[in-house]
């Protein structure tokens, strides 16, 4: 068996998998994920948001159903532990289990048209995430980390981590633009929130790719602010093959910006942006 090169993205503090496997477990994860997971085929995936009572992302989670009764879910390893631990205070009756699998699956990062052959494919922009047992034959990771990170700040892909969980509102990282959020399915938590996010008013804060060409590093969680003093939350970093930083980071857009509603900032590494994205903010 032969695939297409690819990039290893579950060695130590990259991505792990936590496996749901029962009779209820697309229920149980209906009731608490963003997404409509119930009307996700065999085979199917998408990526759904874990939130709090306030709205705000706990953890982003790309999940795919290998079978009716098993949802695998992609995610930061430093999550993985939280995440279980939350999601098992409400399985109360459900026929639900929930275990870490990082240990004999990883998870691999691959282009365009690869062989999906031998694992388990999760749509991630124009690429996938591949699921597949530790030690199995025929994958060929070829492709960097850095390359693979950067094409993601170019997709506009976020994601959370220990140092961000709970600190934006799902909107903000893009999420409803995403599919990761089902707005005409039941209640989950942070629901009321992000549905009135949607229905009565604009949000004033998105995510936007942004670029830093200095020498000092960004990283999740830090304040950065644009060229005409807007402040900006880092959501995730990637460096190119030129040393420069390609960044994703929150901060008001569009009207809003151009109309100074938001103070002018000092603090935080001045970056260069907005640049564009593959999918358009509303307006």
């Amino acid at each position: 068996m032969s695939m297409s090169p690819g990039v290893d993205l579950s060695g130590a503090g990259g991505l792990g998998v936590l496996a749901f496997r029962g009779a209820d477990a697309a229920r149980f994860l209906q009731g608490q994920l963003s997404a409509d997971v119930e009307k996700l085929a065999p085979g199917a995936s998408t990526l759904a948001g874990l939130h709090n009572a306030q709205g705000r992302v706990i953890a982003l989670l790309a999940l795919v159903r290998p079978a009716n009764d098993e949802i695998l879910a992609v995610l930061p390893r430093e999550l993985l532990a939280p995440v279980a631990q939350r999601l098992g205070k409400y399985l109360f009756r459900a026929r639900v289990r929930i275990g870490d699998e990082s240990d004999s699956l990883r998870v691999l990062g691959m282009p365009p048209g690869s062989d999906t052959a031998g694992g388990v494919a999760i749509a991630w922009g124009d690429r996938h995430l591949l699921v597949v047992p530790r030690g199995l034959e025929g994958i060929d990771p070829g492709t960097s980390l850095a390359a693979w990170e950067c094409a993601d700040v170019a997709a506009g892909m976020p994601q959370v981590y220990g140092a961000t969980s709970e600190s934006f509102v799902a909107q903000m990282l893009n999420l409803d633009l995403l599919g990761a959020i089902a707005f005409d399915k039941g209640c989950y938590t942070g629901q009321e929130v992000i549905a009135r996010a949607h229905y009565r008013g604009r949000v004033k804060r998105r995510m936007q790719r942004w670029r830093h060409t200095g020498a000092t590093g960004l990283k999740p969680g830090d304040a950065a602010r644009s060229r005409d003093g807007r402040p900006l939350a880092v959501v995730r970093v990637a460096r190119d093959a030129e040393g420069r930083h390609e960044l994703l980071a929150i901060g008001n857009f569009g009207p809003a910006a151009d109309g100074g509603a938001e103070a002018a900032s000092e603090a935080g590494i001045i970056v260069d942006g907005p640049l564009p994205l593959p999918y358009p903010l509303p307006e």
